[in-house]
């Protein structure tokens, strides 16, 4: 098998863990954010999109 090919019986026997039920997870307000968050941008539109367009040429 050549790399990215797979046998697709293979997925057909893979077996999930789907009980939601359980407390695994982490509480949402164990995350709270309580300050603010303030930023200035320098750059006028016109240099942010050209920006962005020479990242998405690279």
């Amino acid at each position: 098998m050549g790399f990215g090919s797979y046998d697709e019986s293979e997925q057909e026997n893979q077996d999930y863990e789907t009980d939601l039920e359980n407390d695994d997870g982490v509480s949402t307000s164990q995350s709270d954010h309580s300050g603010e968050v303030e930023y200035e941008i320098d750059a006028s539109n016109d240099e942010l999109l050209d920006r962005l367009k020479e990242i998405k040429d690279e």
